[in-house]
């Protein structure tokens, strides 16, 4: 199992911020950063303000040298897919092949209409998410020289070059994942490197694993060849005095997150991975809500990666 970090700049974080917090993530041995992609906290005051995803990357992807960078997740709402195809393929460029695309199909209506941004109706998100991902997939996969070209009911592509190129052939994964129990696995069948099960238990991830393991077969398509994952908030201390206090300051109870993330001692966290391991998921993504906690960074990476196999 490898862990990521993940953040959530909407909260309130600056570009200096998110460098900080992956340098450190780089230099500790992390094998990804990852942020989320949102334009409206969700709780407090948020200043200074959001932070655009894919601009926030393109620094990072010049900042850092190995880490792996990407969204958890893009909404699709955001962005007309052929522009996104665009900026992740130079993003992947300025990193050297270093970026990963994850693509929901967005649900945060309040940031839609916080920023002027149309939210349809769920089926028609669905509808817009499954052709913005066969639209950016078949974009990247067009031989250089050729065309591309789309008819969808949302969007519609005509004899398109398909530029520029990702550096990673065929593309550079693209993650997907949620709950949903036809649509979703589906999807992540059809043209995801990885899967997501979000934030929910052991025996949760068990079910959405098998799901979508099923979804694969259906497909015609070996299961094994995609990755498993969870996002999990994480707040790991030295004792039990510093576990309470890292609580306290992401406004937590340390008994609600060892029920629902990775926390306790470093020995409970790498118990509670464990179990995760054990129905199958491959890769956590660490939810880092105080960013500015630069040594549970430290710690984890000390006391918790190397016992993780």
């Amino acid at each position: 199992m490898d862990l990521r970090l993940f953040t959530e700049p909407q909260q309130g974080a600056t570009y200096d911020d998110l460098l900080t917090v992956a340098s450190a993530a780089e230099d500790a041995g992390y094998d990804g950063f990852f942020r989320s992609d949102h334009y409206l906290a969700m709780g407090g005051d948020g200043l200074p303000g959001p932070s655009d995803a894919w601009t926030s990357l393109a620094g990072l992807a010049r900042d850092t040298s190995r880490i792996r960078l990407g969204t958890l997740v893009s909404p699709g709402t955001f962005r007309w897919p052929g522009v996104l195809a665009i900026q992740v393929a130079q993003v992947d460029q300025m990193s050297d092949g270093r970026v990963e695309l994850g693509l929901g199909a967005g649900w945060f209506e309040a940031e839609h209409s916080a920023y002027g941004i149309d939210f349809p109706s769920l089926g028609e998100r669905f509808d817009r998410y499954a052709e913005q991902l066969e639209l950016i997939t078949g974009l990247w996969e067009t031989p250089v020289g050729e065309r591309y070209s789309f008819a969808g009911k949302h969007y519609r592509v005509s004899d398109s070059p398909g530029l520029p190129k990702p550096v990673q052939r065929p593309h550079p994964p693209i993650i997907v994942g949620g709950s949903g129990k036809r649509r979703t696995p589906q999807l992540a069948a059809s043209f995801a490197t990885e899967f997501n099960a979000n934030f929910g238990g052991p025996d949760e991830s068990r079910v959405l694993f098998e799901r979508v393991r099923a979804a694969c077969d259906e497909n015609g398509r070996d299961p094994a060849t995609l990755r498993l994952s969870n996002a999990l908030v994480v707040c790991c201390g030295r004792d039990e005095a510093e576990v309470r206090a890292r609580a306290e300051k992401i406004g937590r109870e340390p008994a609600e997150l060892r029920e629902g993330g990775v926390a306790g001692t470093p020995a409970e966290c790498v118990d509670i991975l464990g179990r995760f391991a054990a129905v199958g998921s491959q890769r956590v993504y660490l939810q880092l809500l105080d960013l500015t906690d630069l040594d549970q960074i430290e710690l984890v990476a000390a006391e918790v990666m190397p016992q993780l196999g």
